[in-house]
């Protein structure tokens, strides 16, 4: 439980750069949250977010996972990954959860499935899954991996699409 709330902790002080004004807590639920954002660029969007897992090892970012859909541009359940570390050019980057693995790309320190195909299976494995972990190669060419709960994903991605369905 106490992981829980600081995880939830650690979602809602990553959103603080957004402004408030903009952005609706469509509620936590476990480690993920939910908002929606009425005036982001490009349209309204909706997303489910959670932080990855504490770390005492080295990170260049903040890691977490959204879920996002972007109403206007026909976009649903679009998987990303923001990393704990910058990555190696060319270097593989994989989702591993529930004994089923998925190649991602990515660049920077940030990843996405390949296409809107992995991006439904991923979603759809998420639903079931206890956890999820990415593996990649840092810009060092060290390993690292980051992983998260998937305690109330389901929950916080059904209420993002609920929440973009009153925002067309």
């Amino acid at each position: 439980m106490r992981l829980a709330r600081s995880l939830a902790c650690l979602v809602l002080s990553a959103l603080i750069a957004v402004p408030v004004m903009a952005r609706e807590s469509l509620g936590m639920f476990g480690t993920w949250g939910a908002f929606s954002d009425a005036q982001a660029p490009g349209g309204p969007r909706c997303y489910a977010i959670a932080m990855a897992a504490p770390s005492t090892l080295k990170r260049d970012y903040r890691p977490y996972a959204t879920i996002g859909t972007w109403p206007r541009q026909q976009v649903h359940g679009q998987v990303h990954f923001r990393l704990s570390r910058k990555l190696q050019p060319g270097a593989p980057i994989t989702l591993i959860m529930s004994g089923q693995r998925y190649a991602l790309v990515g660049g920077g320190g940030d990843a996405w499935a390949a296409d809107k195909r992995m991006d439904a299976a991923i979603v759809a494995a998420m639903r079931s899954a206890g956890e999820m972990t990415v593996s990649a190669r840092g810009a060092d060419g060290r390993g690292f991996t980051n992983t998260w709960s998937l305690d109330g994903a389901a929950t916080a991605m059904d209420a993002a699409a609920v929440g973009c369905a009153r925002l067309r």
